[in-house]
């Protein structure tokens, strides 16, 4: 990343999801990436960075990446931007997963994206990857200037993410990491929805899956 861009990552929730805020200091402001819960936190880490919220992108749709989505859009005033094909794992409880903590939740995106579709917000320029697999519209977010890469539930340290879920499927989470992120860069650095982060090429070796 540039020496503007700086990038915050906060554990939330009961299965320890990765949020990100990406903040462009220069421009004073941010984006808010899968934020799975405790929005009163995330809140706080916002005013704190001095920087103003202007999109919520979410990776899929499952109540761990998105519970604090609709809290943070009313705080704001801000978009939530999903993939197309997402809508429906978003607003459908047995698909969000929401019941495995007890809950009934509805999710909703503002803006849905279509795969390879470039969006351009708080001064960066966003390329969306459909990479089916662990849910239906699951996708990452890769911002080539900054050679990062957002992969949520799709590829993990040495690992990838389940397909044991309502319309998950192997095959396809398989397909997509091996089509749309191996071909990256090897230095593209792959901030993962839950764990710690890695490479590109790192996982090209070391992924037992691929």
């Amino acid at each position: 990343m540039t020496e503007q861009v700086k990038l915050l990552r906060f554990v939330v929730g009961p299965v320890c999801t990765n949020c990100y805020l990406l903040i462009n200091q220069e421009r004073k402001e941010l984006l808010i990436i899968d934020p799975g819960e405790q929005e009163d936190l995330l809140e706080r880490q916002i005013t704190k960075s001095g920087a103003t919220p202007v999109a919520i992108l979410l990776t899929h749709g499952h109540f761990d990446h998105a519970t604090a989505a609709a809290a943070l859009k009313e705080r704001y005033q801000i978009p939530v931007y999903a993939h197309e094909m997402e809508q429906e794992t978003l607003e459908n409880p047995s698909l969000n997963l929401c019941g495995m903590v007890g809950e009934h939740h509805i999710y909703h995106a503002d803006e849905y994206l279509k795969d390879e579709q470039v969006v351009e917000l708080a001064g960066f320029s966003i390329r969306v990857m459909h990479t089916p697999g662990h849910t239906v519209g699951g996708v990452c977010y890769y911002i080539p200037d900054q050679n990062i890469l957002f992969s949520g539930d799709t590829l993990f340290q040495e690992s990838v993410g389940r397909t044991d879920f309502p319309k998950g499927s192997a095959a396809d989470l398989v397909r997509s990491i091996r089509e749309k992120l191996m071909p990256l860069p090897d230095d593209v650095e792959v901030y993962t929805g839950h764990g710690e982060s890695t490479l590109i090429g790192y996982e090209r070796i070391h992924n037992p899956f691929l």
